[in-house]
């Protein structure tokens, strides 16, 4: 590996090295940042904040922020979410959301409610919990005679047979499966999935670390299945970027399995840092800023400029598939299988195998460096996935980046 830029500052899409060049970050420094580097409202508030409280521990304690921030994302939330347990990242949001769904059978006194349905290529994380519901991979190779038995479903795929009184829970990312490659599926296959599941009284968990708060072209990517969630998860764009949080949200039908004097049946999970002050109070400023005209101005011009350039990107596939959701080896040509939802659009790069592993990636972000734009590839998987302040002219010197470091590998 290079060595590590030092980055000094931000602001909007921009980060500044110690030298003074600028980089575009179009990929949302790891899909976390909506409103741009260094937000001066978002930073304000944060500053009222701790002037205020900056932290308290939160048990038989709660606050102003924490109160706001759960009421609204009750009010947005997809489907009829009633309560939220706040953590600090993404991973620890599925690993509440599993224990959640473990126990909850367990309150219920039917123990033998166990197994977790997943999908394949999945990923959810990188704590023990997170990694065993996620795909086998170069990610979790050193771990794998520790990881407990999950049973995998292909998206898109036939239901194996199984017997749904025996799971517990199904977790997925919906429509697109970030860390996994920026894979997409369709909403109609999920949704029927989540019917049967639902109908065996299955608790359904939608990670929607990545694909919540817009990504996907609607709040949440759970908006467009009918089915909705019983558990959702919640972290990156939270903040707008900001800070560490993580929230999980659940329907009253799983936390009534807790409200019990008999304190065995507790959920023993906590963090020290659990709905900091400065977090929730940032998430607040996101939200904000998140329902202005403006940002959903942005959001649709974004979305419409990637399905142009998704259209220009055919020059270096001989395949027309704009908008493909399907990988295919038959691909020929420099790039393959370009596809997009919302504000996120990928392609593979066609030489070398798929995966984590090609070093493409890392010469494409050497490039890419090069002429002032960030991206960094999942293997041979490029992808955009920028803030929604960005500016027309700055997508059009992300695409032109792109297009010039295509050229240069034919």
């Amino acid at each position: 590996m290079p060595d590590p830029i030092p980055i000094v500052r931000g602001e909007s899409t921009l980060l500044f090295d110690e030298s003074g060049k600028s980089y575009i970050d179009a990929i949302s420094s790891w899909w976390v940042n909506l409103h741009g580097h260094a937000h001066p409202y978002i930073a304000q508030k944060i500053y009222e904040q701790a002037l205020r409280l900056e932290q308290v521990i939160f048990a038989g304690f709660t606050h102003q922020p924490a109160v706001d921030l759960a009421e609204r994302l009750i009010d947005i939330l997809p489907g009829n979410f009633s309560k939220i347990f706040y953590s600090d990242n993404g991973s620890t949001a599925t690993e509440v959301a599993m224990k959640m769904a473990i126990q909850y059978w367990w309150n219920q006194e039917e123990p033998a409610r166990k197994k977790i349905v997943a999908l394949s290529n999945s990923y959810h994380g990188d704590t023990f919990g997170a990694m065993s519901v996620s795909e086998r991979s170069v990610f979790t190779l050193a771990f794998r005679d520790r990881l407990f038995e999950v049973l995998f479903l292909d998206p898109e795929g036939d239901l194996p047979p199984l017997n749904l009184e025996e799971v517990a829970c199904f977790i997925y990312e919906p429509l697109v499966q970030g860390a996994g490659g920026m894979k997409m599926y369709g909403a109609e296959w999920l949704n029927s999935i989540l019917k049967k599941f639902r109908d065996q009284k299955i608790i359904c968990i939608a990670d929607e670390v990545m694909t919540g708060f817009g990504r996907t072209g609607k709040l949440f990517a759970s908006e467009f299945m009918q089915e909705k969630p019983d558990i959702i998860c919640l972290s990156k764009g939270l903040t707008g970027g900001t800070m560490a949080l993580g929230a999980t949200a659940c329907t009253d039908r799983i936390y009534q399995a807790y409200l019990n004097d008999d304190r065995s049946k507790t959920f023993f999970h906590g963090h020290s840092f659990t709905a900091n002050p400065l977090a929730c109070t940032a998430a607040l400023a996101s939200l904000h800023l998140l329902g202005k005209r403006e940002c959903v101005d942005r959001i649709e011009k974004i979305i419409s400029s990637h399905k142009k350039f998704a259209i220009e990107l055919q020059s270096f596939s001989s395949k027309k598939d704009a908008g493909s959701k399907e990988r295919s080896d038959k691909d020929s040509g420099l790039i393959k299988c370009i596809r997009q939802t919302g504000t996120i659009l990928a392609f593979e790069i066609s030489s070398g195998r798929d995966g984590w592993l090609n070093n493409i990636g890392s010469i494409f972000t050497q490039k890419s460096l090069e002429s002032g734009v960030y991206l960094r590839p999942l293997g041979n998987t490029v992808y955009m996935m920028p803030p929604y302040c960005i500016k027309d002219a700055e997508l059009e010197k992300v695409y032109g980046s792109i297009l010039a470091i295509l050229a240069s590998l034919e």
